[in-house]
C-alpha cells in the first residue's frame, strides 16, 4: 500500500516542500564533471556554516542511512586500543553499542533512563575513556541530551566526542565549537526532509587526526577527503539527493538561516503540546527536542491502538515503539515542511479519536 495522501508525522521520512519534490522529479544528470562538484562544494560549505564548524572541518558524505554513518564513524576513528564511553538511552544509543560490539571496539555500555545528562559527572562510570559516543536525541524515547556539558565533560577528559545529530538537525540548536563536538552524523530523511539515502559525517580537524587506515573499501573516509579535494566522491553518490539537498539548504536560507528553522520547529512543537493538554496523552520525558514528541497514554490504552487507529480512520501516520514500550509510547514528529494548520489534521483525529471537544 502507498500512503500518498496519508498525512505523515512520522520521525524519518518527513513531510517533504513541493519545492524539493519537484527537484526529485527531474532527470537525474551525470556527475563526474565540474557542475556537480559545484553542487558538492555549496553543499558542504552550507552543512559547516549551519553547525559553526572550526575552521579546517570536512564533509564526507556517504550513500547510505543514518546507522551507515553510526557505523562509519565508529570504524575510521576507533581502534581496538581505544576505549568508547556509550550512551544508551534506548534503541538508537543500543545500536552504537551493536555497533562497537561488531568492530570489537573497546566500549562501556553506559545505560541511562529519565536524564538528559546535565549531571554526566556524577552519572559517568569512574573508568578511563578517550571516546565519548551519544544520540544527541535518543529517536526512540523522544529524549534530548545536554550536549554542552557533555561537551564539557569531553573536553575535560581528552575524548573524541562523536555526537549522531540525526533526528535533530535543523531542528535544534547543535553547534560544533559551542559544544566542543568533534564528529557529527546527519541524515536527509529527517529534519532536512529528503529522501532517506544520504549521510553525512562533519569531522572537525581533530577528528581527521584521528582517522585509521581501515579494512573496507566503501567506508574509508580517507579515500572520501581526497576525493572531496575535487567535489567528487569515490563511489556513485545520491545525485538526485545531493541536488535536493542543496535545494534544501537554499531554502533553509532564504527563509531565515538556521536559527529561523529551529524557530519554526520549536514553534509547531509547542503548539501541538498545548493543543493536546486536555487529551488523555502525557509527554514521555520532561527532556523534549524541537524535533518530535513522545507520548504515552495515561487511560489504559494501548499505544500501538491508537497509532493504529490513527492511520486506520484518519489517514494519518505517527510512529509506534516496539518492543517492551510497543503499548506504553508513540512518537509525533514536528519535522520537515511542517505548519500548524498541517499539525492541526493530528491534533483534530486525536481529540475525535478519543470523543473530547477541542479547547
Amino acid at each position: 500500500m502507498i500512503y500518498e495522501d496519508y498525512a505523515i508525522f512520522t520521525p524519518g521520512p518527513v513531510k517533504m516542500s513541493d519545492e524539493i519534490l519537484q527537484v526529485g522529479a527531474k532527470q537525474t544528470p551525470y556527475f563526474r564533471n565540474s557542475e556537480f562538484s559545484d553542487v558538492t562544494f555549496a553543499c558542504e560549505n552550507d552543512l559547516l556554516d549551519m553547525v559553526n564548524a572550526p575552521e579546517g572541518a570536512k564533509v564526507i558524505f556517504l550513500t547510505a542511512s543514518g546507522t551507515a554513518g553510526m557505523e562509519a564513524a565508529v570504524m575510521n576513528l576507533l581502534t581496538h586500543n581505544d576505549k568508547a564511553l556509550v550512551v544508551n538511552g534506548g534503541g538508537f544509543g543500543a545500536r552504537f553499542v551493536d555497533v562497537c560490539r561488531t568492530h570489537s571496539i573497546p566500549h562501556t555500555n553506559f545505560k541511562v533512563k529519565d536524564t538528559n545528562l546535565s549531571d554526566i559527572e556524577n552519572l559517568a562510570p569512574n573508568d578511563t575513556h578517550n571516546a565519548l559516543i551519544v544520540n544527541a536525541h535518543e529517536t526512540s524515547v523522544g529524549l534530548l541530551y545536554d550536549l554542552d556539558v557533555m561537551g564539557k565533560y569531553a573536553l575535560k577528559n581528552d575524548m573524541l566526542y562523536i555526537v549522531d545529530a540525526i533526528s535533530l538537525f535543523v531542528t535544534d540548536p547543535l553547534d560544533m565549537q559551542q559544544s566542543n563536538i568533534d564528529v557529527i552524523i546527519a541524515s536527509s530523511q529527517k529534519g532536512l526532509a529528503l529522501p532517506p539515502g544520504l549521510t553525512m559525517v562533519i569531522l572537525s580537524p581533530k577528528a581527521m587526526t584521528k582517522l585509521q587506515t581501515i579494512n573496507s573499501l566503501y567506508f574509508n573516509f580517507k579515500d572520501y577527503l581526497t576525493n572531496g579535494e575535487r567535489g567528487q566522491t569515490p563511489y556513485t553518490p545520491a545525485v538526485t539527493i545531493m541536488l535536493q539537498l542543496e535545494a534544501r539548504l537554499n531554502q533553509i536560507k532564504k527563509r531565515g538561516g538556521i536559527t529561523q528553522s529551529i524557530a519554526k520547529a520549536k514553534e509547531v512543537a509547542n503548539y501541538f503540546r498545548e493543543s493536546i493538554k486536555n487529551l488523555p496523552l502525557k509527554e514521555y520525558t520532561p527532556y523534549l527536542p524541537n524535533a518530535m514528541t513522545a507520548l504515552t497514554p495515561t487511560d489504559g490504552k494501548s499505544a500501538m491502538d491508537i497509532v493504529n487507529a490513527l492511520e486506520t480512520n484518519y489517514k494519518v501516520m505517527v510512529c509506534p515503539n516496539g518492543g517492551a514500550e510497543r503499548d506504553v509510547v508513540f512518537r509525533v514528529a514536528h519535522m520537515g515542511e511542517m505548519t500548524k494548520e498541517y499539525t492541526d489534521i493530528l491534533i483534530d483525529a486525536l481529540h475525535d479519536y478519543y470523543g473530547v471537544a477541542r479547547p
